[in-house]
């Protein structure tokens, strides 16, 4: 049998990010050791390495990027049952 040739390609399920993306990622990590990143409202100096990465792709979303949209936020607080009484 013929081996089939080396396809550059990723797997199909694989998420991609563009070049635009990594840029502004890279620019957000830069802000953030330098202490210049703030969060939104509040305004806080960024502190932690995920919330960095998480502004950069954010504003690569809002500049047009092509990156994937986020996951869907899960509830942190149980689900209760019915109460009964």
């Amino acid at each position: 049998m013929p081996r089939k040739a080396a396809s550059s390609k990723s797997k199909p399920g694989a998420r991609k990010y563009g070049p635009k993306a990594s840029a502004k990622v890279g620019s957000a990590l830069h802000k953030m050791k330098a202490g210049k990143l703030k969060s939104g409202t509040s305004g806080k100096a960024v502190k932690s390495r995920a919330q960095a990465v998480a502004i950069g792709l954010s504003e690569a979303r809002k500049a047009g990027a092509k990156v994937p949209s986020p996951k869907p936020k899960r509830s942190t607080r149980p689900k209760s049952k019915a109460s009964t009484k």
